[in-house]
């Protein structure tokens, strides 16, 4: 645990000692902190880029409240909260997104996938746009309407209640199952 929170020490004061505002990766800004819900900012927890067959398929980042490297805090943690996905290949259309994301809620979901399910679908609808090369997308967390806002380039594309749903949606990217190990440990800062 020490370990843990020596690297987080030392991965933020190399950020504050020299002044970085945001970082680069395959080409893609990551900025240091974003503002969500009504202008709270938010820092960026850890950042990976998803790879699918040797394409690269888009840069992910994590911003939380609180920063930690403990995927089951995060998942239950009532603070505000985002992902920012920017997609970085022309092969990645809404179905293909979609389908992915279902696969993602089936692992993160597990028994409780059917009850979720209304929720799921309601999710896929506010992908359902054509989707092209540096398409921005946050799913924000909101603890005080229990929501998760979907943006598409900065503007909002609706919200699905619920923390069950934010912890079936986190939860793709940071359960025991994640949709991808290496890109979880990049979220969680750990590698």
């Amino acid at each position: 645990m020490k370990l843990k929170t020596l690297s987080i020490v030392m991965l933020l004061s190399t950020v504050f000692a020299f002044g970085q505002t945001q970082f680069e990766t395959d080409g893609v800004i990551v900025p240091r902190t974003i503002q969500v819900n009504g202008a709270k900012k938010i820092q960026l927890n850890g950042f990976g880029t998803r790879t699918k067959a040797w394409v690269d398929v888009y840069v992910q980042a994590l911003y939380l409240t609180v920063l930690s490297q403990d995927p089951e805090f995060i998942m239950e943690s009532e603070t505000d909260m985002a992902i920012r996905i920017e997609v970085l290949s022309k092969l990645v259309t809404s179905r293909k997104l979609t389908n992915a994301m279902e696969k993602g809620f089936e692992k993160s979901c597990g028994d409780n996938l059917s009850a979720m399910m209304p929720k799921i679908i309601q999710f896929k609808a506010l992908l359902a746009d054509e989707i092209v090369k540096g398409d921005v997308y946050i799913l924000s967390y909101n603890p005080n309407e229990s929501a998760v806002f979907v943006y598409k380039n900065d503007k909002l594309k609706g919200k699905i209640e619920g923390k069950d749903f934010k912890k079936a949606l986190f939860g793709i990217w940071l359960s025991d199952k994640p949709a991808d190990e290496d890109l979880k440990m990049d979220l969680l800062g750990k590698s």
